[in-house]
């Protein structure tokens, strides 16, 4: 998979779905939660920065978490002295930072991570107290959304309740879907939501 996103790197921003989906979820993470300039944020699969540095101006600090090199060398093209997201090659999955963050954002990354369970651990680990997750990715779909094929597809997009229940067991509360965007192809059409929450205080 990672071979993969590293062979498209260079080409992954041109046309307008990934923008547009970008924009979209940043609309949508935005308009349900108020980004502070003191808040440190984690971008997960933060790819090429498309959402990353729509967040960056607003906040102190985006560390912007991939496993593929390529797409976050494009991300240092793009930092300036205006504006920069700090790219991180890591697994965060097997290797846990030891810094803990505001908020973890994240768009159309989760369905290429297996175990849906213990990445929203992981997030809950890597969050201070009553910080908080917006993730984007896509409603349960038939396996044809991937035109490329599912090489590296662990998830067919996600139903509502079987999520919900994941996210609430690995310690967040306040759980609360959102349509963010609607992909459409000469195939059929393919939602997108964003899923807000936030860890719950013990």
């Amino acid at each position: 998979m990672t071979e993969r996103f590293n062979r498209v790197a260079e080409e992954w921003d041109k046309g307008d779905t990934r923008q547009n989906i970008a924009h979209s979820v940043f609309q949508t993470i935005t308009s349900r939660i108020t980004l502070l300039n003191t808040m440190s944020i984690m971008d997960f699969g933060a790819g090429t920065g498309l959402l990353s540095f729509k967040i960056a101006p607003m906040v102190k600090q985006v560390v912007g978490v991939d496993l593929s090199e390529k797409m976050l060398e494009q991300i240092e093209t793009k930092n300036s002295s205006k504006v920069q997201v700090q790219p991180l090659c890591r697994d965060i999955m097997s290797s846990p930072l030891e810094e803990k963050f505001h908020g973890i954002v994240s768009s159309m990354a989760m369905h290429h991570v297996e175990n849906t369970t213990a990445l929203f651990e992981t997030f809950h680990a890597h969050l201070k107290r009553d910080g908080f997750i917006a993730i984007a990715d896509l409603e349960a779909e038939d396996g044809s959304f991937h035109s490329h094929g599912n090489e590296g597809v662990h998830h067919f997009g996600f139903e509502r309740t079987a999520l919900r229940e994941i996210i609430e067991k690995a310690g967040f509360e306040h759980v609360r879907f959102h349509h963010a965007y609607t992909i459409e192809k000469e195939v059929k059409n393919y939602p997108v939501f964003v899923v807000t929450a936030t860890k719950r205080s013990l």
